[in-house]
């Protein structure tokens, strides 16, 4: 005898439920067993020349978060504009196009991270730079840091993990902006309709700003927000033209 399953997690397309369950189970793990393992800094994405990096982090930081809300507003934007994405596309592009999205958004703050830290580099006698590298990790697991304002921003550069699925979900964005342009849309934190097309400039534009200005105290990988919205612009458009090529419009 057949069952009729309806529901809610059965109205989610299967690898955008997934993305859900895993993303929300590994913030959900990583805060009952902080005191046991720090799963941010296994899975979360290293600078390459630090100490704690390993290639595996490259894909697993993106089901990393930081706190509460990061992974509530993220997994929101990923239900939202996932779902769609997935009925159109199918499952397996869908899944195709979140991974890439988010590897090019690993791939832009990492080298806009290598420009800061040749930059750094340069002006901090060797010595230093050497300590940073033999210490800096350790002394951030202690939550302590360098005196030195240079010391301390290298450090940061290098032993800071990068975590969020936000490289990907800029992707989603940008899909869903160039899919469906001319779709209102009314965000929680700015409740007037706005077409699609208008938000996902705006956001970038934003973006673009926040990461050239690189305030003191912000942690926010706007650069990996621009690498996923790049990448997946990149993607659609090499998508389109193939499709193009192929005869179909």
């Amino acid at each position: 005898m057949n069952r009729n399953n309806t529901g809610f997690a059965s109205s989610i397309p299967p690898v955008t439920l997934n993305l859900l369950i895993i993303n929300v189970l590994l913030w959900v793990i990583t805060a009952l067993f902080s005191s046991r393992i720090d799963l941010t800094n296994l899975l979360g994405l290293h600078y390459v020349t630090s100490d704690l990096f390993m290639p595996h982090q490259l894909i697993t930081h993106m089901f990393m978060h930081g706190s509460t809300s990061h992974v509530f507003f993220n997994m929101f934007a990923v239900f939202m504009f996932g779902s769609t994405l997935e009925r159109t596309w199918g499952s397996t592009k869908y899944l195709v196009y979140y991974i890439l999205t988010g590897l090019g958004a690993a791939a832009l703050q990492l080298l806009i991270a290598y420009i800061r830290i040749q930059a750094i580099e340069a002006d901090l006698p060797a010595d230093l730079v050497t300590k940073v590298y033999a210490e800096g990790a350790n002394a951030l697991a202690q939550n302590q840091n360098f005196i030195n304002p240079l010391a301390a921003k290298l450090n940061d550069l290098l032993n800071i993990p990068m975590v969020g699925a936000s490289g990907a979900v800029f992707g989603l964005l940008v899909a869903f902006g160039m899919l469906f342009p001319n779709v209102e849309l009314i965000m929680l934190f700015f409740p007037v309709p706005i077409k699609a097309k208008w938000f996902v400039i705006g956001y970038g534009v934003m973006e673009l700003v926040l990461g050239v200005l690189d305030n003191a105290g912000d942690n926010v990988a706007h650069f990996a927000h621009l690498g996923g919205l790049i990448t997946g612009f990149i993607i659609i458009l090499y998508w389109r033209k193939k499709a193009k090529s192929n005869g179909r419009f």
